[in-house]
């Protein structure tokens, strides 16, 4: 699991680090709410973990606005403000649980493995390819966080390629499992509507995920990703 862990405290900071990698977490750190936003909108974590009161932006306002760019990430507040009206105002700006300090770092834990439970189940609906995320239920597409407004049929095609990425697909593949019809040679509809979904998922975006391997057909490619 990859946890991006907000905290100006500098040997709080540094504890947790260090007890979260002790037990197998990968874990980024910065010091203040505009760096954890930053970080945040900008890669892939598995969970958030934040300080309310901090410098730059707080706790609550970094929640409010990790929601608003679209991102879904798992939030655990951590905090010494211990009144209800505080706890109420945490979950309500988008946080998922809210941990009172001081705490035991076993307790940390519990909540970890809590959030990380819920994490498989909300994952077990969704299609990824690094930062490309397809949310079957909810028929939404996100890129590094930001909505991508998809036709019908190009999410259909998406599908597909994630179904199968890393894998190449021929155009008469591609025409006999998202159009239902055999491939005409004389047609470039497959072409067609392939570049409308790289226009959508890879014109603004780095690394380019949709790759034409000319004369055979199309790869979506996802670099950290493994059948094996």
């Amino acid at each position: 699991m990859n946890i991006l862990l907000i905290e100006d405290e500098l040997k709080t900071a540094q504890y947790l680090r260090q007890g979260l990698e002790e037990k197998g977490f990968m874990v980024d750190v910065v010091f203040d709410g505009n760096a954890g936003k930053h970080l945040a909108v900008q890669k892939n974590h598995d969970l958030i973990i934040t300080d309310v009161v901090m410098p730059g932006m707080d706790g609550r306002e970094l929640c409010r606005q990790i929601r608003q760019s679209g991102k879904n990430t798992p939030i655990l507040m951590l905090t010494a403000l211990s009144a209800t009206d505080d706890v109420v105002a945490g979950l309500d700006s988008g946080a998922d649980d809210y941990l009172v300090k001081p705490f035991a770092f076993e307790e940390l834990l519990a909540r970890i493995r809590t959030l990380a439970r819920r994490i498989t189940v909300s994952h077990e609906n969704q299609l990824k390819a690094l930062d490309l995320v397809l949310d079957l239920d909810k028929r939404k597409v996100f890129r590094a966080g930001k909505p991508l407004n998809l036709t019908a049929k190009e999410m259909e095609l998406l599908t597909f390629f994630l179904q199968n990425k890393n894998k190449v697909v021929s155009k008469s593949t591609l025409a006999k499992m998202v159009w239902k019809i055999d491939f005409e040679t004389g047609t470039n509809m497959v072409e067609v509507y392939v570049n409308y979904l790289r226009k959508k998922i890879d014109h603004d975006y780095s690394p380019k995920l949709l790759v034409t391997h000319f004369g055979i057909g199309y790869e979506l490619h996802d670099p950290g990703y493994s059948d094996q």
